[in-house]
């Protein structure tokens, strides 16, 4: 399709003599790259931020080659879709991707030039030709604005931010391996990971090894694969060393998680597993369960977040005052967070990462763990590291992950490999495997299955109108469950449930006006451990699949089936999602709460209903913060969340909405992150065609960074 190109702007005369001569459109785009750029950003294909950015370099270099200003105005893109940096090689391979372009296109006639335009008969050499200009761009250390490494273009911060993470884990890789006695840590192993009849290789015992003896671990693995066991047992392990050594004092360790939500859920999963702790054979007995500690906070509170700065009072200068540090849920963890947790760290302290590499990355830049763990499969343990684990553990590797050229990090990667949530016959176990793998065929195999063949736990929806959307939200669609999520026996769990379920027990639960604030308190729990019963999620912000749309009709199907008393506003049963941290009220991005209705004077001196929203403390303890909800300035109605939002939960009934069209952020770890949010029951609910489902299985979330290249070239 043939289209007209705009009007050059004034001032753009200085790059004419680059492209003279040149009469196609990607060239002429070259010649007057802030014109294009402002093209961009009207169409939203680039953020005005990006633009800005290009104009300040060319403000400050007047000389600068466009395609320098091009390629800063598209790194700088990549920060806000989660990459660290911009790869010239990749993007001239596959242009398309180097902005946020509408997945279906644009039938305007009068289009921008695209990137694969602008970029035709650019070639590599051409493109870091163009980055020699020492006031913005160096190769390393300096003050320029840009940093070029290899085909890598950065934002000096960004750039900075990786080479830290580097220093900072391979310092810690570099240290000597714990002196560690072997006849005590094999006793202390064996008495926390005692044999079991039928178990070839007991994972958890053989990461808890692995990361014991290093300042550097990873605990990674799907979800019920025992991530939370596996640390508590370890950190007993480390306790019952350290005060049977020759200071005899506990070790100081902190618990922590990127969200409010996660750390809710480690710290319950953590005092349980703590309380279930067998100790009676381990040297130190209740001594060290003493020692373990169970409050889990986020990383901004652990690290004292300062209002308006990206500074934190805990940094190199002012480290926390801990030996062992524990991040749960570490894939949300972006590059200038991991940053700030190393650089807050002592020199001789531990850093212990758990979470499951497959899932999404963090929203920011950055999927640090992913990188980390991208070997963890395979295992690449060397002969020596085989031997030890022999030694201490009683368990020999198999060959197959043995490899001599093993390199320090993977010494320190542990992977958990048999799930303990989902049995081999779970749809969404089996589904999320099939998924993970990229495998359509798997896929299809368990969504159709038939008769026999079908999965209990999983239930397959087309949403065809608001009659299937209204049965799914508030009575939980039970329905398309095989025998209606009915299970036989004293322990089944209760059927799939709607919002309809929490909305039910916020109503009949109520405590009378005149109730004392612990009757409120026990009311405010039970309504929220109900509200996570059900949770819709989508892939999408906007749209009417999108969170946007989906919470505006849920809350009209609701209020007509008379559970809430309006769809719009503050209302009792309102749940809120945290958009921003607000470090006044405690209360961070993240966090769920639910609006309900406490006593308060009336101007006439008696009682009177007044709308406040319960959170979950967040302590560590059961307690309730109650919150005006005049007072939250960042929150969104929550019936639906995206996926991304909800990492770190888990529902008991999760159901993931597929849009009708296909979008670029529908990914495999996308889909993969959502089904495995389903505790008990899994709802795939899909407005279009299976090929939407298909496509998002085989496109993978591939981001550019450096952090493994780096370390590799190091």
């Amino acid at each position: 399709m043939t289209r007209t190109s705009k009007g050059r702007r004034p001032g753009a005369e200085f790059m004419d003599d680059l492209f003279a001569g040149a009469d196609d459109r990607g060239a002429a785009a070259r010649g007057d790259v802030p014109a294009l750029l402002r093209r961009w950003a009207e169409r939203g294909w680039l953020r005005p931020l990006d633009r800005v950015f290009a104009g300040f370099l060319r403000d400050e270099a007047p000389d600068a080659d466009p395609l320098l200003l091009l390629a800063a105005a598209l790194a700088s893109h990549q920060l806000g879709r989660g990459h660290v940096c911009l790869d010239l090689a990749a993007t001239l391979a596959d242009p398309r991707f180097a902005l946020s372009l509408p997945p279906e296109g644009d039938d305007d006639t009068d289009l921008p030039p695209l990137p694969d335009e602008v970029l035709t008969g650019v070639t590599l050499e051409r493109w870091r030709a163009a980055m020699a200009h020492p006031l913005l761009v160096a190769g390393g250390a300096g003050t320029t604005p840009l940093v070029l490494v290899g085909s890598r273009l950065y934002l000096r911060r960004y750039w900075q931010y990786e080479c830290d993470v580097r220093a900072g884990i391979d310092a810690r890789l570099a240290a000597p391996p714990a002196d560690l006695d072997p006849a005590a840590f094999r006793q202390a192993l064996d008495a926390l990971f005692p044999p079991r009849a039928g178990r070839a290789v007991d994972w958890q015992k053989l990461a808890c090894a692995l990361v014991a003896r290093s300042a550097f671990g990873i605990v990674t693995g799907g979800p019920g694969t025992g991530k939370t066991t596996t640390v508590v047992r370890l950190l007993a392990l480390l306790q019952s060393l350290a005060l049977a050594g020759p200071q005899g004092r506990p070790l100081r360790i902190r618990l922590a998680a990127p969200t409010g939500k996660a750390a809710a859920r480690l710290n319950e999963s953590i005092a349980g597993a703590v309380a279930q702790l067998d100790l009676e054979r381990l040297p130190g007995g209740e001594a060290v369960r003493a020692a373990i500690p169970v409050a889990v906070g986020t990383l901004h509170r652990l690290l004292g977040s300062r209002p308006d700065t990206r500074h934190f009072r805990h940094d190199a200068r002012n480290p926390l005052a801990l030996d062992v540090l524990v991040v749960d849920e570490a894939s949300m963890v972006d590059l200038e967070m991991m940053a700030a947790v190393l650089a807050a760290l002592p020199a001789r302290a531990r850093l212990v990462l758990l979470g499951d590499k497959d899932q999404l990355a963090s929203v920011e830049a950055g999927a640090v763990l992913g990188e980390l763990c991208a070997r963890a499969r395979e295992g690449y343990y060397t002969p020596a590291t085989r031997d030890w684990l022999a030694d201490v553990t009683g368990t020999r590797l198999d060959d197959a992950l043995v490899d001599p050229q093993g390199e320090p990090l993977d010494q320190a990667v542990a992977m958990l490999r048999v799930s303990h949530r989902f049995t081999a016959d779970s749809g969404i176990g089996r589904l999320a495997e099939a998924v993970n793998a990229g495998d359509r065929a798997a896929m299809h195999a368990v969504l159709n299955g038939s008769g026999a063949q079908r999965c209990v736990d999983l239930a397959r929806l087309r949403l065809a109108g608001d009659a299937d959307l209204r049965a799914l939200a508030i009575d939980g669609g039970a329905e398309n469950f095989p025998g209606g999520g009915l299970l036989a026996g004293k322990d089944a769990p209760p059927p799939p449930a709607g919002f309809g379920h929490y909305l039910q027990v916020m109503h009949d639960g109520r405590p009378g006006l005149t109730a004392g604030q612990d009757a409120f308190e026990r009311w405010a729990r039970a309504v929220l451990a109900a509200q996570g019963r059900f949770q819709l999620l989508c892939a999408l912000r906007r749209g009417p699949w999108g969170v946007a749309g989906l919470n505006e009709r849920v809350a009209r199907m609701l209020h007509a089936a008379g559970l809430i008393e309006a769809d719009h506003g503050w209302y009792p049963g309102r749940p809120v999602l945290v958009t921003r941290n607000d470090y006044g009220l405690g209360l961070m991005n993240g966090d769920l709460g639910v609006t309900l209705e406490l006593p308060r004077p009336a101007p006439d001196g008696d009682l009177q209903w007044g709308l406040r929203v319960a959170f979950p403390a967040g302590d560590g303890s059961d307690g309730v913060r109650w919150v005006l909800p005049s007072r939250l300035q960042a929150v969104e109605t929550v019936f639906a969340m995206t996926v991304h939002k909800s990492q770190g939960s888990e529902f008991t009934h999760a159901a993931l909405v597929l849009p009708e069209a296909l979008n670029p952020v529908l990914t495999r770890e996308l889909v993969y992150t959502g089904i495995t949010r389903a505790r008990r029951w899994l709802t795939l609910a899909t407005a279009g065609s299976d090929r939407v489902l298909d496509e998002a299985v085989d496109r993978r979330v591939l981001r550019a960074s450096g952090l493994m290249a780096a370390r590799n070239a190091s």
